[in-house]
């Protein structure tokens, strides 16, 4: 009956070890980030900013994720000295071919990501991984505008469009109204000018009635 109880102590005191350990196990990995959800326009920089915290030299990694696809960034580890500093370096760095010259990593684990692109829309996912293989996720969303100034080249565009066809439109005005002051002047030359003959004629008969009368 002693050893039974006994047993039974031995197996609750190993079931309170094993719990206190998992508890610690859980609650050693802490990321703290100032900022969960961010919005950016296309071609602007994006900076995740997290401060790290557990035992040990973790393993840092960043995944992306959208309803399209799901893609690795990256993954680095800091070197012990550089752990809840901003600095960059570690052991090692690994950056996907499609990030590599848009990347920047930081041994606290805070992400640079520079250049956007709508593609970049989605869900970034921070993967804190100890020696020991405990491991805690924490998420980002980012939303990614399209960039304003396209609509401001459609509008200059369509700005242009109309100055060109207002500037068309006043020239057609100016050779219209070029041309018919033209025509009018001419009409009233032709006009004139057949005045002048009309009163040559009438001279020359009034001329030749008198010099018939007089003869």
């Amino acid at each position: 009956m002693c050893n039974l109880r006994l047993l039974e102590l031995q197996d609750i005191w190993l079931v309170l070890c094993i719990t206190l350990y998992v508890i610690h196990i859980a609650g050693a990995i802490s990321v703290a980030s100032p900022q969960r959800s961010m919005t950016r326009s296309v071609q602007e920089d994006v900076f995740f900013s997290v401060r790290v915290t557990c035992q040990g030299v973790p393993t840092l990694q960043w995944t992306f994720m959208s309803g399209a696809v799901s893609r690795s960034i990256g993954s680095w580890q800091p070197d012990s000295s550089d752990i809840g500093g901003g600095g960059g370096g570690g052991s090692f760095s690994n950056i996907t071919a499609d990030y590599v010259d848009r990347v920047e990593t930081y041994a606290n684990g805070s992400l640079g990501l520079a250049r956007l692109r709508l593609a970049d829309a989605g869900f970034y996912v921070l993967t804190v991984t100890e020696d020991s293989g405990s491991s805690k996720d924490s998420g980002f969303v980012l939303k990614v505008n399209e960039v304003i100034y396209e609509d401001l080249q459609y509008l200059s565009v369509s700005a242009l469009v109309l100055f060109c066809l207002a500037g068309l439109l006043m020239l057609s005005m100016w050779l219209l109204n070029r041309a018919y002051k033209n025509i009018k002047a001419c009409r009233r030359r032709r006009e004139q000018n057949g005045k002048a003959e009309r009163n040559q004629s009438q001279c020359y008969i009034d001329h030749m009635h008198s010099i018939k009368h007089s003869g």
